[in-house]
């Protein structure tokens, strides 16, 4: 801050001449300049799109949600087109669209084996061709989790086609036909997720002729670890009953059938060539192990893992695994139990690397709260560079181990006061106990949390002036989280309001903090105002 910038501020927000022309600011001047974009904590350097865009799809976080159709529970909510276009509003990149066989040909969109309602799949495919980049010029993937017949695929291959157009992508681009191209070199893109037959050249031979009625057929390898299967049987009546029932619980795993080791199948799966040719970049193959994928996997071949299987990798084979994010798209999902559409935290598969961590975007919560906070960065563009450590494919790096070359910030935050925080619905007079919880995310190392003093019965206008320190070992990795809750001793804190953003995006001196509700809206005047500073 110099005179020339001070002189600036006050031309701009001073509503008072006089106090303009003696380069003063009165009291409401003061309170127009905190309340602007100028002073909020979030650097609006990153409101743009910054980074370097012409790097492979694979060197990239990218921003996915689960069964995105759904907008409430798993098992017998509705499915909503608002699915849909709620998650592109908020600049994710990657949907899911689950499709099954439907009535008069035409396929349809729902969770299948479930009381969940159905879409037409060509509904949802003018929904995304209507919203795909109204937020992002980025390109967004289509992941098809295909049951239809080759008769209905060949029906979706054609819907695809007359509704999106241009922005289909539907052959190799020149400059790409043996690598991943970049976000900026896919702009107002729209790829196609599924199982695909063939090669890329012999798809491209095949571009301009009748591909109707061809259908190919082959062996997909399926793997099932037991830790999967525990998850799809956790919930059910007969395991219920066994652990409800004396002496029985050390039996039950074997008598509901429960395999000891891996159990390994093919099974076959037919594909219509029209569907399959659309897949260019975006093939889903079956993930086997590590080592196979060293030796066979293409590079525009991606995996889906589940949650369970790839947090037990990531504990025993992290190396691995990070060294094949650095070549290859992976998608994380959350496991068949979450029938309530709950989330796990995505800090944990971006701290290996993986590209797609898909969450239930419907569901708010903590897990959300991250989500929207890691994505603010770069433009809100539903892409983010991944730190050079998770591009590098000779890469060391160990998310639980701090690396000997870390860079490490010390940062300070000073809570300062509360400004028209949310009231208590909790309490009669509606006067809230306030306090602020300060938490990090990012590797092991670095979560940690922080709490203010409470402040009885003032949500209006509370004051803590309380000082934390942080030691962020990999900040380029790092998340912080402000909350502020209803202190209630009984029945548990309440929520009134949050922000969370990355560590680097903070900008320092004094700010104003905004709050969000638990369902991601603006609360609007409420905010914190704060002190920030960090060094490296």
């Amino acid at each position: 801050m110099n005179e020339s910038i001070a002189s600036e501020i006050i031309k701009k927000y001073e509503p008072i001449e006089e106090a303009k022309q003696e380069k003063q600011m009165s009291v409401e001047g003061f309170i127009r300049y905190i309340y602007s974009s100028e002073c909020l904590l979030f650097n609006n350097e990153f409101e743009k799109v910054y980074q370097n865009m012409h790097h492979p799809l694979n060197d990239y976080f990218i921003s996915s949600s689960h069964n995105t159709y759904l907008i409430s529970d798993q098992l017998v909510g509705p499915s909503d087109i608002w699915g849909y276009v709620s998650a592109l509003v908020k600049g994710c990149r990657c949907l899911e669209i689950d499709c099954w066989d439907g009535s008069q040909n035409q396929p349809v969109v729902y969770h299948g084996y479930t009381f969940t309602s159905k879409l037409l799949f060509k509904t949802v495919i003018q929904a995304v061709h209507k919203y795909a980049f109204i937020t992002s010029d980025y390109p967004v993937v289509l992941s098809l989790e295909n049951h239809c017949s080759p008769a209905q695929q060949e029906v979706m291959a054609d819907h695809l086609q007359s509704i999106l157009g241009d922005n289909l992508l539907s052959d190799t681009l020149d400059e790409f036909s043996d690598k991943l191209p970049s976000p900026e070199a896919l702009k107002f893109k729209i790829l196609v997720r599924n199982k695909k037959i063939g090669s890329l050249l012999e798809t491209h031979e095949r571009k301009g002729s009748d591909k109707h009625g061809q259908v190919e057929e082959y062996e997909e390898y399926e793997e099932t670890d037991q830790d999967e299967e525990e998850d799809k049987v956790k919930q059910s009546p007969s395991l219920t009953i066994l652990k409800n029932s004396p002496g029985k619980e050390r039996q039950s795993k074997s008598i509901i059938g429960l395999p000891l080791f891996k159990k390994k199948k093919t099974t076959k799966v037919k594909v219509a060539v029209a569907l399959s040719d659309l897949v260019i970049y975006t093939k889903a193959e079956k993930f086997r192990n590590f080592q196979y994928s060293r030796q066979y996997q293409q590079f525009n071949e991606s995996n889906s893992i589940g949650e369970s299987t790839a947090r037990k990798l990531s504990k025993l084979k992290v190396r691995d695994f990070i060294r094949h994010t650095t070549k290859f798209i992976t998608r994380i999902y959350p496991k068949a139990t979450r029938a309530d559409s709950s989330n796990f935290n995505p800090q944990e598969f971006w701290n290996i690397g993986c590209q797609m961590v898909a969450l239930n975007f419907q569901t708010p919560g903590l897990p959300m709260d991250i989500q929207n906070g890691k994505f603010l960065d770069n433009g809100n563009s539903g892409y983010i560079l991944k730190p050079q450590f998770l591009r590098d494919i000779e890469t060391e790096f160990n998310p639980r181990k701090v690396p000997e070359d870390s860079n490490p910030i010390t940062l300070t935050i000073r809570v300062i006061s509360g400004i028209q925080l949310p009231p208590s619905y909790h309490s009669s007079s509606n006067k809230a106990d306030t306090l602020v919880t300060i938490e990090l995310f990012g590797i092991p190392n670095d979560q940690i949390k922080h709490q203010t003093r409470v402040i009885k019965k003032n949500a209006f206008s509370p004051r803590w002036n309380e000082t934390f320190t942080f030691i962020v070992q990999v900040p380029e990795l790092a998340l912080i989280r402000f909350s502020v809750e209803n202190q209630n001793l009984i029945a548990g804190n309440e929520f009134l309001g949050q922000y969370t953003l990355p560590v680097l995006c903070m900008n320092k001196g004094y700010r104003r903090v905004p709050l969000f509700s638990k369902t991601g809206e603006s609360l609007e005047a409420a905010s914190l105002f704060v002190y920030v500073w960090y060094t490296r």
